[in-house]
């Protein structure tokens, strides 16, 4: 649902500025998009057209992790007014944004995992032949006279 979220936000903008209504910006959505996502979002477009409270409807939302953003700037746009095409389209981009940090730092936790494998194998090597020989030679001159 977090991959989804950003192309469907764009998708319901694109509805929304060409004029369909919000039910219909999400029904275009559900169809194009289908999976879980379009399963909640089909779900919120029946509560709205069955009469709900346009709140209420998207803070049902609320309780799943990935579309808690979207729930919540759905409220605020139905509780102010504000245009739900700029909305979609601010969310759109902060989950874009939220998801190349996300694989940024995944792609750099990956370089320190693979570093301390080579760690792992050189450490011996390093002290096999390079300390001991060292130690063995030193201890050898100092014990014997």
């Amino acid at each position: 649902m977090t991959a989804d979220l950003p192309l469907a936000a764009d998708l319901m903008v694109a509805c929304l500025r060409a004029g369909q209504p919000v039910t219909g910006a999400i029904d275009v959505t559900v169809e194009a998009i289908g999976g879980p996502l379009g399963e909640r979002l089909a779900w919120v477009s029946g509560q709205l057209r069955l009469g709900a409270a346009p709140e209420s409807a998207w803070r049902a939302l609320d309780s799943e992790r990935a579309l808690a953003p979207l729930a919540r700037a759905m409220s605020r746009a139905a509780l102010s007014g504000a245009p739900v095409a700029d909305v979609l389209t601010r969310l759109s981009d902060d989950s874009r944004r939220a998801a190349r940090a996300a694989s940024s730092a995944a792609a750099q936790r990956v370089g320190v995992q693979v570093v301390a494998p080579l760690g792992l194998c050189f450490l011996p090597a390093f002290v096999f032949l390079g300390i001991i020989p060292v130690v063995a030679g030193l201890a050898g001159e100092v014990l014997l006279p």
